[in-house]
C-alpha cells in the first residue's frame, strides 16, 4: 500500500527495532586477521603505512594469537618474512622456514585457532615476483612445483587451510594433487581465485617486504576491468579442487563478490586489503571520517555483497565492538 499506510521509517525508529530487522550481520567468527611473522625473538616492527599493524617474531605472535582466540575470531592467515631471500623462493617450502616454525608453535601454544597460510613466493624471492623468472617474466609451470611444495610443507607443520595467492594457471590442481598424494587430502584449499593487479596492495608490500624489483605483476594478476574473466577463474579453480573462493581486493570489487555469490555455492571470502585499511585509518586520523563507523560500514558492505567471511586488518577492533 502507498503512503501514508506504508511508512518505511516505522522500523528504523530505534536501535532495538533496527537490530531486530537487520538483514546482514557481522560476527567475530566471520573475520580472519592477517599476520606477519619474522625471525628472532621479542621483535615487533611497526608497519608505518598500516597503523597498529606489525611484523612479529614467533614469541609475540603466540601472545597475539592467544588474544585473537579469546576474541572469538574465525582465525588468522600467516605471511612469512624470511631472514634471507633467493631466486628460488626456497624459504617458502623449507620445512624449517619462518611460517613452518610459527605454525608448529601456534599448534602447540594456541590450540583451536584456525590457521590459514598464504601460499605464494613473492615474500621469499630476491626479485619480489611470485615465481621463477625466465626471460624476464614469471614462468607459470615451473612455479607450480614451488607452490605445491610450500603448501605441503605448511600442511605438515600444522596449517588448517592453505591459500594460494600467486595467480599461476593450474596452481590449485598442482597443490591438490601434492596434498592428496602425501596423505593431506583433508586439508582445504582457499583459492585467491579472483585476485586483481590492484594499486590497493601498496602498504602490504612494506608489510611483507615484497615489492617487485622490476616490472609489475600484471602478467599474472587479473586486469581490473574484467568481470567475466573473474567468473571463469573461479570456475576453473573449483574444477581443479578448490574448496573455497576469494575475491581480492574487496571494496572495489563488490560487484564481482555479488556475482560470485549468485553463481557459486561454496564458501566465499573477500580480502579487505592493506590499501582499504590504510585509507580509512588515514582519513580517520585527519578527522575526515569516523573510524569505527567507517570500519563497520565497510565490513557490513562486504558481507552484504555475499562474503561468508572477511580477511581484514580491522578484525580485532571490530570483534571488540561486536
Amino acid at each position: 500500500m502507498p503512503f501514508p499506510v506504508t511508512r518505511m521509517r516505522r522500523l528504523r525508529a530505534s536501535e532495538p527495532l533496527r537490530r531486530l530487522v537487520r538483514e546482514t550481520r557481522l560476527a567475530p567468527e566471520q573475520m580472519i586477521l592477517p599476520l606477519f611473522v619474522c625471525p628472532d625473538e621479542g621483535v615487533r616492527k611497526e608497519i608505518s603505512s598500516m597503523p597498529g599493524q606489525a611484523q612479529m617474531s614467533i614469541d609475540l605472535l603466540v601472545k597475539e594469537c592467544l588474544e585473537i582466540r579469546a576474541l572469538g575470531l574465525g582465525g588468522i592467515i600467516l605471511f612469512g618474512i624470511p631472514a634471507s631471500k633467493d631466486e628460488m623462493a626456497s624459504g617458502g617450502y623449507d620445512d624449517n622456514g619462518i611460517v613452518q616454525q610459527a605454525l608448529r608453535a601456534l599448534k602447540r601454544e594456541v590450540p583451536g585457532l584456525v590457521l590459514i597460510t598464504d601460499v605464494c613466493n613473492c615474500e621469499y624471492t630476491s626479485h619480489g615476483h611470485c615465481g621463477k623468472i625466465v626471460d624476464g617474466d614469471v614462468a607459470n609451470d615451473p612455479t607450480l612445483e614451488w607452490l605445491a611444495k610450500s603448501a605441503l610443507s605448511h600442511a605438515k607443520a600444522g596449517a588448517d587451510i592453505v591459500a594460494p595467492s600467486d595467480m599461476m594457471d593450474g596452481r590449485v590442481a598442482a597443490i591438490r594433487s601434492k596434498l592428496d598424494q602425501s596423505g593431506f587430502e583433508r586439508i582445504p584449499i582457499l583459492s585467491y581465485a579472483a585476485k586483481f593487479a590492484s594499486c590497493f596492495y601498496g602498504p602490504f608490500r612494506e608489510a611483507a617486504e615484497s615489492t617487485p624489483q622490476f616490472g609489475d605483476r600484471r602478467s599474472y594478476q587479473m586486469d581490473p576491468p574484467n568481470a567475466r574473466e573473474a567468473m571463469r577463474e573461479m570456475e576453473l579453480d573449483l574444477e581443479e579442487g578448490a574448496d573455497m573462493l576469494m575475491v581480492k581486493p574487496a571494496m572495489p570489487y563488490l560487484d564481482l563478490l555479488a556475482k560470485a555469490r549468485e553463481r557459486f555455492d561454496v564458501p566465499l571470502a573477500a580480502y579487505q586489503v592493506s590499501g582499504e585499511f590504510s585509507m580509512i585509518m588515514a582519513a580517520a586520523r585527519n578527522g575526515w571520517i569516523d573510524q569505527e563507523r567507517a570500519m563497520m560500514e565497510s565490513l557490513i558492505a562486504i558481507r552484504r555483497a555475499g562474503a561468508d567471511f572477511v580477511l581484514t586488518y580491522f578484525a580485532k577492533e571490530a570483534a571488540r565492538l561486536l
